[in-house]
C-alpha cells in the first residue's frame, strides 16, 4: 500500500471543486457535504476504450442497484484521458449511456476533482481510475487505487479487488 494512502484512510475527504459541481450529466449537482449520512463510492472513469473503466462499469452498476436502497450513492467522475481537456456534457452523456450508468455522473474535464480527492493527496498514485469509498461521516473508508475491480471476468486480482470493495461497502453501510 502506498504510504500516502495509509495516511489518508480515516481522514475527512475534501469536496470537489465548484466547477465540477456545475457540470453534471445526470443526478446532480451534488457535493459531499450534502451526502453526509450516506456512504459514497466515487469512481474516476473515462471513455469506453479504457479497458479498466469498461471492465469495472458492471460492478459499479451492480453496487448501485444492490446497495443504493441501503444508503450507497455511487458517483462517476468523468476524467478525459490521457490529460485534462474541455469535454462537452453531451459527449460524456453518450459514454454514460454506453456504460448503462443510472447513478449521478459529473464531468471533471480539468481534473479538479481528481486532483483534489486523489492525485494531490497521493502523489505517487499510478492510476487515475481510482475508486474512493467515503463513510457516512465524510471520512475515507476504502480506496481501490485504480485499474479494474470486477465480479466476473478479468484477472484474479480484479476479482479480489471487487470482493474487497464489496466488503468495505457492507462495513461502511453498517456504521451508524
Amino acid at each position: 500500500m502506498l504510504a500516502a494512502l495509509s495516511a489518508i484512510l480515516g481522514q475527512p475527504v475534501p469536496d470537489w471543486p465548484a466547477k465540477t459541481e456545475a457540470q453534471w450529466v445526470q443526478g446532480g449537482p451534488l457535493d459531499l457535504q450534502s451526502l453526509r449520512g450516506k456512504v459514497v463510492l466515487i469512481r474516476f472513469f473515462t471513455a469506453t476504450d479504457c479497458p479498466y473503466c469498461s471492465a469495472t462499469a458492471p460492478a459499479l452498476n451492480q453496487f448501485h442497484r444492490e446497495f443504493g436502497p441501503q444508503g450507497l450513492v455511487v458517483i462517476g467522475m468523468y476524467t478525459p484521458k490521457p490529460r485534462p481537456k474541455p469535454t462537452p456534457v453531451a459527449e460524456v452523456r453518450k459514454v454514460v449511456k454506453e456504460y448503462g450508468f443510472a447513478f449521478p455522473v459529473a464531468v471533471d474535464d480539468d481534473w479538479g476533482a481528481l486532483r483534489t480527492l486523489w492525485l494531490d493527496r497521493v502523489p505517487e498514485a499510478t492510476f487515475t481510475s481510482a475508486s474512493l469509498l467515503v463513510g457516512r461521516d465524510g471520512r475515507l473508508r476504502h480506496v481501490h487505487e485504480g485499474g479494474t475491480f470486477a465480479r466476473e471476468g478479468g484477472d484474479e486480482q480484479a476479482r479480489k479487488d471487487y470482493w474487497k470493495m464489496r466488503e468495505a461497502i457492507v462495513a461502511a453501510l453498517a456504521e451508524p
